[in-house]
């Protein structure tokens, strides 16, 4: 592993579990990487919190009080000098600069490209998932574009669907899976073992 620690920008919009997994896993030593800044979309959401308790830097960059030009622009100035921009239910679309693609990851709770796109976040992917009855579903880590749910695959993750299962417990199973895939895909940027070629992740042996 290389001795510089990776510096992330995490990007939320709502209860910010995921990144206080990246938190714990940071504080826990199992990343060598740290969470240079938090960056909330909305004032009044849990995440907001959960990064002061964890002892993060936070700003609010609000899509409600911003034109689109400006809500864009300020995103790309604050996140100019980290390595690597975590989406973790961030809920508007940021047009992603050319000198960051590869450099933006996204996790979403189905295996991409079934359940996605626009509209598709949080529990309405789990209600789809069981109302299309797959026995199916799981996680995926992408790199983003500037398409919603869109862009190279690093990994994904599955849990089986049980008939009794309810939007509730399948959102329990897959968020578990999160928790391990979202983690090891920033491990494996760390460790500058992702490389992209053509649209497509290889992911290079240790």
């Amino acid at each position: 592993m290389n001795e510089k620690r990776l510096r992330l920008a995490v990007l939320l919009s709502g209860g910010g579990r995921t990144m206080v997994n990246l938190h714990e896993h940071i504080r826990e030593q199992h990343l060598n990487a740290q969470i240079d800044i938090v960056i909330s979309s909305r004032a009044d959401v849990a995440g907001v919190e959960r990064a002061k308790q964890c002892g993060l830097p936070i700003i609010l960059i609000e899509r409600k009080k911003l034109s689109s030009a400006d809500f864009q622009a300020e995103i790309t100035e604050a996140v100019q000098s980290v390595d690597l921009v975590c989406m973790a239910g961030f809920l508007s679309l940021w047009h992603i600069p050319e000198n960051f693609l590869g450099r933006v990851m996204n996790i979403h709770p189905a295996l991409l490209p079934a359940f996605g796109g626009q509209g598709m976040f949080g529990h309405r992917v789990h209600e789809a998932v069981i109302a299309a009855g797959k026995k199916v579903s799981g996680c995926t880590v992408h790199f983003c574009d500037n398409e919603y749910d869109h862009g190279p695959i690093v990994l994904q993750r599955k849990v089986d669907v049980s008939t009794d299962d309810t939007v509730e417990t399948l959102a329990g199973k897959v968020f578990e899976q999160e928790c391990i895939a979202y983690p090891e895909a920033v491990r494996l940027f760390c460790e500058q073992r992702i490389r992209l070629a053509d649209g497509r992740v290889d992911i290079l042996p240790e």
